[in-house]
C-alpha cells in the first residue's frame, strides 16, 4: 500500500477556503463599502455573496494564478449585478452608525462617501478600483471587462462628476 501522506499535496478543500476568506474578507468588505457609497450592511452582503460564489468554485479558483484578483472581480460584478436588479431600491443615507473613523476628518470622509454614492455604479466601480484599490488602468479594465481606453475615459468623466458633486458639498462643509 502506498503512503500518500508525504508525496501528495494537501487537498484543495474548505480549510484553504476558510484561510482565504478570513484573510481577504475584511478587505472585500472595505472595498464593497466604497462601492456601495457607504452602506455597511449592503457591503457585508456583497462580500458574503462574493465569498459564497467563490466557495462554490473553490477547487477551480484555488488553482488560479491570482485568486485575490478573481475575488475582486467577483465583488465588482456582484455589486454591478445588484445595482441592475429592480429589487435593489434601497437608498443610502448619511447615517453611518457602524462606521469607525480612526483618522482624518470625519466630515470630509462622510462628504466623500455621500458624493461617491451619487455617482452611477460603473463610475463608482472605476474610481474605487483605480484610486482606492490603486489598480492600474489595465487591471481595472480586466476586472470590468472593458478596454483600457474606455477605463481612461470613464475615469476622467467620473472624476469630473465627483468634483462637481464635491464642489458644492465641500463648500457647504467649509461654511460649517
Amino acid at each position: 500500500m502506498k503512503d500518500t501522506t508525504e508525496h501528495d499535496p494537501a487537498p484543495e478543500g474548505p480549510a484553504n477556503f476558510l484561510e482565504f476568506a478570513a484573510g481577504r474578507g475584511p478587505h472585500l468588505v472595505r472595498t464593497a463599502f466604497l462601492l456601495t457609497g457607504g452602506d455597511a450592511h449592503l457591503a457585508e452582503d456583497l462580500a458574503q455573496e462574493t465569498l459564497g460564489r467563490m466557495f462554490a468554485r473553490w477547487r477551480t479558483v484555488s488553482r488560479m494564478e491570482n485568486p485575490v484578483g478573481y475575488a475582486q472581480t467577483t465583488l465588482v460584478n456582484t455589486f454591478l449585478t445588484h445595482k441592475r436588479r429592480r429589487s435593489s431600491g434601497e437608498h443610502v443615507t448619511d447615517t453611518f452608525s457602524e462606521t469607525p473613523v480612526s483618522e482624518g476628518d470625519p466630515a470630509l470622509r462622510l462628504t466623500l462617501l455621500h458624493a461617491l454614492a451619487q455617482l452611477p455604479p460603473q463610475d463608482r466601480a472605476v474610481l474605487v478600483l483605480r484610486f482606492w484599490e490603486d489598480r492600474s488602468v489595465e487591471e481595472t479594465a480586466a476586472i470590468l471587462r472593458q478596454r483600457s481606453g474606455a477605463i481612461r475615459t470613464r475615469s476622467g468623466r467620473a472624476l469630473e462628476r465627483l468634483r462637481s458633486v464635491l464642489g458644492t458639498e465641500l463648500a457647504e462643509l467649509a461654511v460649517k
